[in-house]
């Protein structure tokens, strides 16, 4: 009898696109990197990428772009011909507005073909560069897993906008995203929430650039920080907060200065807009030493007995591979499962997932 096909359920399909394939492990000179998550149920709200721009994108076909149009847009239009390109049209523009002036045009389109050269410059950089996302949707379950699934599309379609316009990743894509997640005043959104409702479902994300050495550029919206392990002293580093920025959970705060900020709830308990273009910065500094990012279902970054506990699995295990020393926290985590089910509190297992960077 012939095998008749079974259409993929809902819960397969959000797993598996949420779940990255080893085969897309960026390389980065000098660096070691694997991740790896363990759902509660069949799926759950927890997400991790690899954000690698060599095999995702054609960097020397869109460098080769920007140059092309670093160029035409210094070219005039001839007369009584239809815009060629975006320049063209704003051109038309000043040019029936009054008060042109043909110097206008000029300065314009200068303007905007060094901007072009400049994206093909920062194009450049993403050859030695890998991004890894992070995203923790509040619960776990088929809910949580479509928001973890929402932050990851937007993510995925601002940064091609980001890529076309800036050639990187600026604060733009993540104002868009906190954006895209934000409870509105008027509709819908992503979170299914209410002005009513007393409990509010939250995603927070973690998103980082990793460069050769172990240099690591990150935002952070509500995660639990990365954690640093030295080689040398065979611990968990202490790093100094005024390093490092977080910002609420995805969602929870509009910038004061956003023009759409009274179309939206938002905490007024904030002293301070958040500003996503302060980035965090961290060095692995010598050989051995490692990055460890996770989600609460393994750590929730301040218990100080459980950091203990992940620093004598560190400590047991960082002579081996990102790989192993991942699967090694992943089964620390199983374990302390069991012992909350023998507690009889399964209301505090969660998604869990964990992303090492090695300084090889």
């Amino acid at each position: 009898m012939a095998n008749v096909y079974t259409p993929p359920t809902i819960d397969d399909y959000l797993r598996k696109r949420l779940m990255p394939v080893e085969g897309a492990i960026p390389h980065v000179q000098g660096i070691e990197m694997y991740g790896n998550s363990i759902p509660v149920g069949t799926v759950g709200g927890d997400l991790f990428e690899y954000i690698n721009f060599q095999q995702r994108y054609d960097i020397d076909a869109r460098i080769q772009r920007a140059l092309q149009r670093s160029k035409e847009f210094l070219e005039p239009l001839p007369a009584s011909a239809a815009p060629r390109n975006s320049v063209d049209d704003q051109v038309k523009w000043l040019k029936s507005r009054p008060g042109y002036k043909p110097e206008m045009e000029s300065a314009y389109r200068e303007a905007r073909s060094s901007d072009q050269v400049r994206v093909a410059e920062d194009l450049r950089e993403l050859y030695s560069t890998a991004g890894v996302l992070l995203v923790d949707a509040q619960g776990h379950g088929i809910i949580s897993a479509k928001i973890a699934s929402t932050v990851h599309d937007t993510f995925h379609a601002l940064m091609l906008s980001q890529l076309d316009h800036r050639g990187k990743t600026t604060a733009e894509l993540f104002e868009r995203i906190n954006l895209r997640l934000a409870m509105s005043v008027t509709a819908r959104n992503a979170l299914g929430r209410s002005e009513q409702e007393g409990a509010q479902e939250i995603a927070t994300m973690l998103y980082g650039e990793v460069r050769p050495y172990g240099h690591f550029r990150f935002v952070n919206f509500g995660h639990p920080p990365p954690l640093v392990f030295s080689a040398e002293y065979q611990k968990f580093m202490e790093i100094d907060k005024s390093r490092t920025v977080q910002f609420l959970p995805l969602g929870l705060h509009i910038p004061e200065n956003h023009p759409d900020r009274n179309r939206y709830f938002s905490l007024d308990s904030v002293e301070e807009n958040g500003n996503s273009s302060n980035v965090s910065e961290l060095t692995l500094l010598s050989p051995g030493d490692i990055f460890v990012l996770y989600t609460d279902g393994v750590y929730d970054g301040s218990d100080r007995k459980e950091r203990q506990e992940l620093e004598g699995v560190m400590r047991e295990g960082h002579g081996q591979s990102a790989k192993e020393m991942c699967n090694a926290l992943l089964d620390y985590a199983v374990k302390k499962d069991e012992r909350l089910r023998q507690r009889g509190e399964q209301d505090r297992i969660d998604d869990k997932t964990v992303f090492i960077i090695k300084r090889s």
